[in-house]
Parts: C-alpha cells; structure tokens; sequence
C-alpha cells in the first residue's frame, strides 16, 4: 500500500457532505490536503477541528476557471508537488424534463464537467512526477443510469463526467496515474435531504470515504476503475 505521508491530496468541494468528509479522512491518513470551495469562510469553518499545518484552503469557483489555475499553482508553490486530485465539486438542479432549461444544464456542464476537466489538465504534469499520481472522480449513480423521470439534465452531465473519467484513465495510465469513479447513490448530505428517502438508509459520508481512502493507497497493479455504492437493491445496466 502507498504511505500518504509527505504526499499532497487536493480535495475540491470540500467545505461540506462528501467532499467534507473525503478531506478529513485523507488528512487522517497522513496527506496534506489542499482543499477548494466556492465560500472559503465556509471552507475554513469546516476544517477548525482538525486544520494543521498540513492543510490549506483556497478560493475555488468552477464558473471562475482563473480560480483552479490559481489554486493549483498555489498547491504547487506551497508543497512543491501534487499527488492526487479528488474531483467532488457539484451542482445538481433537479428539474424534469419538461422544466429543464438551457441555463440549468449549461450550469450543471460547467461545474459538473468543464471543472474537473480543467484541473485535471492543470494537474496532469504534477501527478504524473511520482509515478504513483492518483484521480478520484466522484461521480453519481447518475452517471450509470436514468431513474426514471428523476433529474434528467443533471443525470446527463454525470455520463458526460464518467465519460471524461474513463478518457483521462486511458490517457494517463502509462504515467502511473491510476484514476477511480465512485458513483454512490443516496448519501446522507444536505443535497439529499429534500429527496424523500429515510437518511438512516443513506449512505454515510465517512463510509464513503473510508472506501476512497483506501482505493487511493492501493499500489499501481491494483487500479479500481469504478465503485457503485448504493444503499437500494438497484439493478444497473
């Protein structure tokens, strides 16, 4: 297993549910995380039980693309290095078909997609130094399938993303860098609270990121492509 100590995580989304989660597990497990949020307030709220010297917030907005260029050259400046990236940022409008308009979905593209694009492109030369650079695309079961009627334009830019996943997985392995989708179903956060489901079925945020925590330290010759994690007896295809 890879030893994280003295190796940089950038987590972004991080200021709250999943992305909150993933940080303070990564952190626990010896990395220094370089955390991004759109509300750095909020950012640096999250993190004041545990901040040390091995974390770092920084200002970013994927509708602001100087903002990842900013933060990764700040990481970099910093910590002289980057060794992960874990795409959690998102937006999620849960229009149906009938309502979604075209400012929704270029919205959804633009955090969704456009994002986790760019600071891929800007970390690839970074993560590619170690021979052991790891991607974490923290995707949906909406990127698998449609559930019926529910949220079809936010379901659209989850297959965009899983398809921008499997294309950097191909191009990058022979750099070492080993890159993992996990696609959970309902997880207990703020953004599921108004779904309907019973939260004490959800999944919890901090198993989900024991899950991630573990898959990132795997060696070069145990990649993990995608986890499905769901708290339904779903059938997917």
């Amino acid at each position: 297993m890879i030893d994280p100590h003295g190796r940089v995580m950038m987590v972004s989304g991080a200021n709250r549910g999943i992305g909150a989660a993933l940080a303070r597990r990564f952190h626990a497990d010896g990395w220094a995380v370089s955390l991004g949020a759109r509300n750095l307030d909020q950012l640096r709220e999250s993190v004041q039980e545990w901040v040390d010297e091995n974390v770092s917030c920084h200002h970013y907005d994927a509708f602001e693309p100087a903002t990842g260029t900013e933060w990764v050259e700040s990481t970099v400046d910093s910590r002289g290095r980057v060794d992960g990236l874990t795409n959690n940022a998102g937006i999620g409008h849960m229009e149906d078909l009938s309502d979604l308009s075209e400012e929704l979905l270029d919205e959804m593209w633009a955090v969704n997609v456009k994002g986790p694009l760019r600071l891929i492109q800007e970390t690839l030369p970074q993560l590619a130094v170690s021979g052991e650079g790891r991607i974490v695309n923290v995707v949906s079961l909406s990127g698998k399938r449609v559930k019926g009627t529910f949220a079809p334009g936010y379901a659209m830019s989850k297959h965009a993303m899983l398809a921008l996943h499997h294309a950097v997985r191909h191009a990058s392995f022979e750099h070492g860098i080993r890159v993992t989708a996990i696609c959970p179903g309902y997880v207990e956060t703020d953004m599921t609270s108004s779904f309907g489901v019973d939260p004490e079925i959800m999944i919890k945020a901090a198993d989900l990121a024991e899950t991630v925590a573990t898959i990132v330290r795997l060696p070069n010759t145990a990649t993990v492509a995608e986890i499905l994690m769901t708290c339904e007896p779903e059938v997917l295809g």
